[in-house]
């Protein structure tokens, strides 16, 4: 069951990452490849570590020849998605790596990105609870932002307990330049990140906070506040989220353990590490899955997690692909591994 697969947006990182992944996949071949202004550029002028696509170019992005593919991932910027999809015939499956899909409410989407709010899809996190089964029945997946993966896997388990008060979660994350996208940016430039760290959209404005916020109500229908402070880290991938909160009651971290060992059995790409053990980014590079290390704090009651992941990984692109085997029914793990590629 080969199947004509599209990847529009694919000189980005995150376009990039999708093609090196399907090149192992068993089911998914990409056979439309596009990009906006590199269209017409060799693929491994862009993406040199990509032999296996070399002597092909880049594509325009053509509605026709989206319209052609069975499966397409649009890895664009924030906007851009919904520009094409009026115009994608709805027997074509869509796993959208963009934001324009993901929000419920308008009036955050206002808020947050501005511009008119393009409607919601099934939200693609299949280790929530729930959320498995509904992307199995969908032709339209919002895949989730790099970000809020990690913060929502991360306090997912405690906050379905109602064991928190989730109207003040606490969070800082530290990201990878590759977050940021592909286009020039002197703050970005190697001379500038080397040797530093620096918070970015300070006092609670990052555009993950209401998807996150909306995805946990969901989970026990209480009132969700984050507040969350993303910095950017001198490194090309991975995110390390920090997150806290406060317990309702006297709550060992033994007990903390044992409900996310629960809420997360079976689950292939999802680490609880032993403890002692924390995560590391350069554990996750290339990989599917989160790390994950929890305790609790006895002097503020506060429980603490601690996540890591690959925002081009789990954050984006092989998110997407997971998301695309669970609609075909194909095992989760085609073409995806579990295992970092840490030297």
């Amino acid at each position: 069951m080969t199947m004509k697969i599209g990847v529009v947006g694919a000189s980005g990182y995150s376009g990039g990452e999708i093609l090196r992944l399907l090149a192992s996949h068993s089911q998914f071949k990409p056979e439309y490849i596009s990009a906006g202004s590199n269209a017409g550029e060799l693929i491994t002028s862009i993406h040199p570590h990509l032999l296996s696509y070399s002597g092909k170019r880049f594509s325009v992005t053509e509605i026709v020849d989206i319209n052609a593919c069975d499966l397409v991932f649009l890895a664009l910027p924030h906007g851009e998605s919904a520009k094409l999809v009026a115009g994608i015939n709805e027997k074509v499956k869509v796993v959208d790596l963009g934001a324009d899909f993901r929000l419920h409410s308008s009036a955050k989407w206002s808020q947050y990105y501005g511009g008119e709010h393009a409607g919601t899809w099934t939200y693609g996190l299949p280790e929530l609870k729930g959320y498995r089964e509904k992307i199995s029945t969908s032709s339209r997946i919002a895949n989730p932002g790099c970000y809020a993966t990690s913060i929502q896997l991360g306090i997912a388990p405690i906050i379905s307990e109602k064991l928190i008060d989730s109207s003040d979660i606490v969070v800082v994350a530290a990201s990878g330049t590759t977050g940021a996208g592909r286009s020039a940016k002197i703050n970005l430039l190697g001379s500038e990140v080397m040797n530093s760290l620096s918070s970015y959209k300070f006092g609670g404005v990052h555009q993950h906070t209401p998807e996150i916020e909306e995805n946990l109500a969901f989970i026990n229908s209480d009132e969700v506040r984050v507040s969350f402070t993303p910095i950017l880290a001198p490194m090309p991938r991975g995110i390390l989220s920090t997150i806290t909160a406060k317990l309702h009651t006297k709550t060992s971290t033994k007990q903390v353990r044992e409900i996310f060992e629960k809420y997360f059995e079976n689950e292939q790409f999802v680490a609880l590490l032993p403890e002692g053990q924390l995560p590391r980014t350069s554990s996750v590079v290339g990989s599917n899955s989160i790390h994950l290390q929890v305790a609790v704090d006895d002097h503020t009651q506060r429980i603490v997690v601690s996540a890591a992941i690959d925002n081009l990984g789990k954050g984006a692109a092989s998110q997407a692909i997971q998301n695309a085997n669970i609609i075909y029914g194909l095992p989760e793990d085609d073409g995806l591994s579990a295992m970092g590629v840490a030297g």
